[in-house]
């Protein structure tokens, strides 16, 4: 039988798991000396992360029959594993802020951040070696695979910005390495903390692929269709920047004429001016790249859906409801 939920059920138990998870994180990198190396771990998990992959892996662990106390410490790890790639992408970024305050390496220094990063690695292995499940050899592998991927992602994200010929098959698969995998190993990770069969573990990576890479979509077509003031970000930031968006890249796939010419162009000159948003928009419009994107959000948010039907827990359905409220769907 199918258990009834409700986003208020979903809601409320994913501000439960967020604050043992905060709590549990607070208690991590306690050690003092040297200053340099474990204050900056601490303050980066200080920061308002959503902790979106660990609240999936306790999910994962609970989809297959088991509990959420039984993955919380591979949730930890992988939410410390998470925050590394955060610290060392500020540096290659350049960034000044996240979440408001100052970069671990603005706030220290560019050193500190990479061998603060570096220690955190191998923290989030050992937070993962004290799950209680004893699979900890396939636990080491889904770790050592996702942080390969992750950096392979990013090297691919590195190459592509400079590029002037993009296919959609490249973006698919750098979104697919640097942010998709994280999230499909935090469920793997669960699965098998939750002592999950092959079956069940590899519907928990499918439901991650799949909800990755629609929300990475998502993000991207929410980015040109932004109002003022809304979603936090500079309405079409994507296409002022220059980014290589799937809607970019499909639109200069479709279009013709001047409409080609002025798409190629914000490649060519990286970027564009913000007047040239509306206009860029309705190109997509034209082309038919919005209401594809559309469909194509919709397609692999219910193949992640289906993929979970043959899990026996009920987090289950709480991992179907967590994606409806993050695909920005109804129950």
């Amino acid at each position: 039988m199918t258990l009834q939920i409700t986003q208020e059920q979903v809601e409320s138990r994913y501000n439960r798991y967020h604050a043992s998870i905060n709590e549990a994180l607070a208690g991590c990198f306690s050690q003092e000396s040297p200053v340099t190396l474990y204050g900056p771990a601490r303050y980066i998990l200080e920061g308002k992360g959503k902790r979106i992959r660990p609240f999936l892996t306790l999910l994962a662990a609970e989809a297959v029959g088991s509990t959420a106390d039984s993955a919380l410490s591979v949730a930890l790890g992988i939410e410390v594993l998470h925050n590394f790639t955060l610290m060392h992408d500020d540096i290659m970024d350049h960034a000044d802020l996240r979440h408001g305050r100052p970069t671990v390496h603005k706030q220290w220094d560019v050193n500190s951040a990479i061998l603060s990063g570096d220690m955190m690695i191998a923290y989030a292995y050992e937070l993962a070696m004290k799950a209680p499940c004893g699979r900890h050899l396939e636990l080491v592998h889904i770790f050592n695979d996702a942080n390969i991927t992750v950096c392979e992602g990013q090297a691919l994200d590195m190459e592509l910005e400079t590029r002037k010929q993009v296919s959609i098959a490249d973006y698919l698969d750098m979104i697919s390495k640097k942010t998709g995998r994280l999230i499909s190993a935090a469920l793997e990770a669960g699965g098998v903390a939750g002592n999950g069969t092959p079956e069940q573990i590899a519907a928990l990576v499918t439901f991650g692929e799949k909800i990755g890479r629609a929300f990475q979509i998502q993000d991207d077509y929410l980015d040109i269709m932004a109002d003022d003031g809304k979603s936090g970000k500079v309405p079409g930031g994507d296409v002022i920047n220059g980014k290589k968006t799937l809607l970019l890249l499909r639109s200069i796939e479709l279009a013709t004429g001047s409409d080609r010419q002025l798409l190629q162009a914000i490649i060519d000159n990286n970027g564009t001016s913000p007047d040239q948003v509306p206009v860029v928009r309705e190109i997509f419009e034209r082309c038919g790249v919005l209401e594809e994107t559309r469909q194509r959000i919709n397609s692999d948010t219910e193949a992640a859906l289906s993929a979970l039907e043959s899990l026996p827990g009920e987090g289950r359905e709480y991992l179907k409801g967590f994606a409806c409220i993050l695909m920005k769907r109804d129950f």
